[in-house]
């Protein structure tokens, strides 16, 4: 049996795999239709998202606080949105994505101290 951590971890991660593509893929694929197509299009995406996150938050509070569910939760995000970033949108790698990676870990560090 896959321990409920990471199970809420995976499917995190799946979330925000949907999520950031529903957030910020129409920026690539759709640059000159209305934002109304874009909405359409990244709601229809965002279902995906929420029928990940919502099982995921529910097994995660099983064995997490909800700050530390949260920092989880942001954690991936960053984590997901970095490789999306730079490998999906072309953006270019900055110094400063060590930086806030490293405040992520202060953060994570400080949710689950104790």
């Amino acid at each position: 049996m896959i321990p409920p951590i990471a199970q809420a971890t995976g499917l995190l991660v799946l979330s925000n795999l949907f999520m950031t593509v529903a957030w910020y893929g129409h920026l690539r694929h759709f640059p000159s239709q209305s934002w109304f197509v874009a909405a359409l299009v990244s709601w229809s995406i965002a279902f995906f998202e929420y029928m990940l996150q919502v099982p995921a938050n529910r097994i995660g509070y099983t064995v997490l606080s909800l700050p530390q569910l949260k920092i989880l939760q942001e954690v991936i995000t960053l984590a997901v949105f970095v490789p999306f970033s730079v490998l999906y949108m072309h953006n270019a790698i900055k110094l400063d994505f060590l930086w806030s990676g490293l405040c992520m870990v202060g953060a994570v560090y400080f949710a689950f101290r104790s």
